[in-house]
């Protein structure tokens, strides 16, 4: 499934973004107002030049005593970002962001203007069903030879008390 096809991108409000001369408390307003984990970093023509998220600001402020008022947003962002694209599959995302250890991805244009901002937790309705099927397959494929088996012990036993009486043995 593509990433624009998931019902949490269509529901996404315009991502919140801030500029690298920005002050991190300024950013942090934003992200915090919006309850985002993440803020996409833009240049002046508006494409994507970075993310600031909450580790970010976990290690490159708070651990180094950093003065939100005064630290700018673009000594502290991540500049190498990875970005998606609308037509991105989910899966593929899924797994290079668990596999990476990030847990936001951009999602841009053809220009790298942000979209949309997508999560892992957006992700997760996706993996659910998808899980839930790959346990039912499963389960059927173990319970498989099981059922067979029983099937044929049933048929055994049926037959077994069934011919007595119809031909009156018992």
């Amino acid at each position: 499934m593509r990433i624009d096809e998931r019902p949490e991108y269509a529901q996404k409000p315009a991502p919140v973004t801030a500029t690298a001369d920005e002050t991190v408390a300024a950013a942090v307003r934003r992200m915090s107002d919006h309850n985002y984990g993440a803020v996409m970093v833009v240049d002046g023509d508006g494409a994507m030049a970075g993310i600031m998220t909450e580790r970010d600001l976990m290690k490159r402020v708070v651990n180094e005593g950093r003065d939100p008022n005064t630290t700018r947003v673009g000594d502290v962002m991540t500049p190498q970002v990875r970005v998606a694209r609308a037509g991105d599959e989910v899966v593929d995302w899924l797994r290079q962001m668990s596999n990476e250890r990030f847990r936001h991805v951009p999602v841009v244009d053809d220009d790298g203007r942000p979209l949309k901002m997508m999560s892992q937790g957006d992700f997760v309705s996706y993996t659910w069903p998808e899980l839930w099927q790959q346990v039912r397959t499963k389960a059927l494929t173990t319970l498989a030879p099981v059922t067979q088996v029983g099937i044929i012990v049933a048929g055994v036993l049926v037959y077994a008390l069934l011919v007595p009486v119809v031909f009156g043995v018992i």
